[in-house]
């Protein structure tokens, strides 16, 4: 037995190893090859959403071929002459701008095409409107539109993710409540708490854990999505934290299940696990399209590979990382489809407590794990043996998830005890 706990420590040991170790990228840059024709151009690449390093960066390189990759932040119509000026100190320096399709760009920067310059090249042999160019590379680039265009407003990807999390999990335990013969009336209170814990505890578990100095900086813009601080700014809110989630939709759940339901908290847990798995792989994929919750810097050459134009300059230099964000989908989808699959098929959904308690084990393993590959969410003010914040903060629920499933033998009811009409 002690040899099969040491095989599995190595086992987790090697693992934990492999991903740990950032891979080094100086000066931000790593590499790919431009191909021009029949040409192979080995180029530096680069990207930032910093506007001061994006201005500087011409200035700082001596690569003889660079390709700078801009987006929407760089070059924003409503800040239209801060981007032109950064276009013509590039231009000055010998680049030439593509789009997105690397179609060469000759005419000037106006208001209405400015959002249209992707890339900027600077080669030792100028290219020709003529030339076909691409792009490639040993790692993917993920740089996504914003969202969904309609009309004058756009669709978030991200607002899209959320409130399909919403959407599925009203279907879902709109179902959930016809199998187990439970009226109707009580699905309403019930989103409505959960939507009510879930957005209001994730916005004040982000400030509290990550994000304190909010509270004295800019108090409005924690409860509310709008920024204060530099005159008043609509900006949806740009963090939620999943431990805040966690902890208001357990209370709110308990106020719904003593006072509206009135049946045992772990009933309502068992089944809301259910759907907070599915939400959980919505949110980090919108997560991903937001290029946030970033990973670790990675070889050029894993397969795991992913730069991020997008990104926050506060997870560190524009290379190659882990996608994060979709290891934790990935993880909470298969949580999913193991708890509705002991839902439906087994008899454990009467043994209330128990498919909370594994969901509870199963969802904050997941998060410690990936944890490892993540870059720090803001300031990482607990950190205690090498474990950083959503860490430590997972360790104590993943213990009350083996306490519940212990305990839970305690609340078993019968089918029929479960089914009962109100």
């Amino acid at each position: 037995m002690s040899n099969l706990f040491f095989r599995i420590y190595i086992v987790l040991f090697a693992f934990i190893t492999q991903f740990a170790f950032a891979q080094e990228y100086p000066g931000g840059l790593s590499e790919g090859t431009l191909k021009v024709n029949e040409s192979n151009i080995p180029v530096k690449i680069y990207s930032t959403t910093e506007i001061i390093a994006l201005n500087a960066f011409p200035g700082n390189t001596t690569d003889k071929n660079v390709l700078v990759i801009l987006n929407d932040s760089n070059l924003e119509p409503a800040h239209f002459d801060s981007g032109n000026l950064i276009l013509e100190k590039y231009k000055s320096s010998h680049y030439q701008f593509f789009d997105k399709n690397f179609k060469l760009i000759d005419t000037p920067a106006t208001k209405d095409n400015i959002t249209h310059f992707k890339y900027a090249v600077k080669s030792a042999k100028p290219i020709t409107e003529s030339d076909n160019v691409t792009l490639e590379t040993s790692f993917k680039i993920w740089d996504p539109s914003k969202g969904i265009k309609l009309g004058p407003v756009t669709l978030h990807f991200y607002s899209l993710m959320f409130v399909l999390a919403f959407g599925l999990g009203y279907i879902l335990m709109l179902r959930i409540f016809k199998i187990d013969n439970v009226n109707q009336k009580y699905l309403e209170p019930l989103f409505t708490w959960t939507l009510i814990g879930t957005i209001l505890g994730a916005r004040l578990g982000h400030v509290i854990f990550y994000q304190p100095e909010l509270f004295k900086e800019d108090f409005w813009s924690v409860f509310l999505p709008i920024s204060t601080k530099n005159g008043f700014q609509f900006t949806g809110f740009s963090g939620l934290a999943s431990h805040g989630a966690t902890i208001a939709l357990i209370f709110t759940t308990l106020y719904y299940s003593f006072k509206i339901i009135k049946k045992n908290p772990f009933w309502v847990y068992d089944r809301i696990g259910i759907v907070v798995a599915l939400g959980g792989a919505f949110v980090r994929i919108g997560n991903f399209f937001n290029s946030e919750i970033v990973g670790k810097p990675v070889s050029p050459d894993s397969p795991f590979a992913i730069l991020f134009p997008q990104q926050s300059s506060e997870y560190g230099l524009t290379v190659p990382r882990y996608p994060s964000q979709l290891f934790e989908a990935a993880g909470y989808l298969a949580l999913f489809i193991l708890l509705w699959f002991l839902y439906r098929k087994t008899d454990k959904k009467y043994q209330q407590g128990w498919l909370f308690g594994l969901f509870f084990i199963i969802l904050w393993a997941v998060r410690f794990f990936v944890e490892f590959l993540k870059e720090p969410q803001g300031d990482e003010f607990i950190q205690i043996g090498g474990l950083n914040t959503g860490q430590v903060l997972s360790i104590p629920f993943m213990i009350a998830g083996v306490v519940i499933m212990i305990i839970s033998k305690k609340f078993k009811i019968t089918q029929a005890e479960n089914e009962k009409p109100e």
